[in-house]
């Protein structure tokens, strides 16, 4: 399984990560890390998630809404990507002790307003650091990565597509399994 434009990270520098999250100095950062680095979602679904959207009790994640950058550098809050892009996911084990509940209506990454790519992106090198990793720590190589798991794990393509909330198993096949 690959991902046509951007390379998944090597199954050693995930364990890496996953063995770190708890070398990351900020709270924020360290939710960050667990929900974007262990899940197959887009950035832009990391950034839309509020706590309301997460069951910590029964391991779920909601995904419904997106967080853009249309404006040079101003979020702003939208529908998914697509409509098949609204779905439930399962939130990994790992990532609930990252996460540490706040007011339901509030961001999980950024408090009442989402975070900004440049904020991300310094969030970003912070956690590189903290967790002496040796590359570069890049949202978009995470879904790639997750979504490569998932099929080299359950060869199911539309276990695939439903995790990444595809509309078609074409679409699936196109961007990340290899035929």
């Amino acid at each position: 399984m690959i991902c046509q434009t951007t390379p998944p990270y090597t199954v050693e520098q995930m364990r890496y990560i996953e063995k770190h999250i708890g070398d990351v100095k900020k709270e924020q950062d360290r939710a960050f890390i667990a929900l974007q680095a262990l899940h197959p979602m887009r950035l832009e679904e990391v950034l839309g998630l509020k706590w309301s959207d997460v069951d910590l009790e029964n391991r779920l994640i909601h995904i419904n809404r997106a967080v853009t950058h249309p404006d040079r550098n101003q979020p702003s809050i939208k529908e998914t990507k697509t409509a098949g892009s609204v779905r439930t996911i399962g939130l990994f084990k790992t990532a609930v002790r990252y996460l540490n509940p706040k007011a339901d209506d509030e961001f999980i990454l950024g408090g009442k307003e989402p975070l900004s790519y440049t904020m991300v992106r310094r969030m970003c090198g912070r956690i590189k650091k903290d967790m002496d990793f040796n590359d570069k720590i890049t949202p978009i190589r995470f879904r790639p990565t997750v979504l490569t798991d998932i099929y080299e794990q359950t060869k199911d393509v539309l276990a695939v597509q439903k995790a990444a909330g595809h509309t078609s198993p074409t679409m699936t096949f196109k961007h990340y399994v290899s035929g």
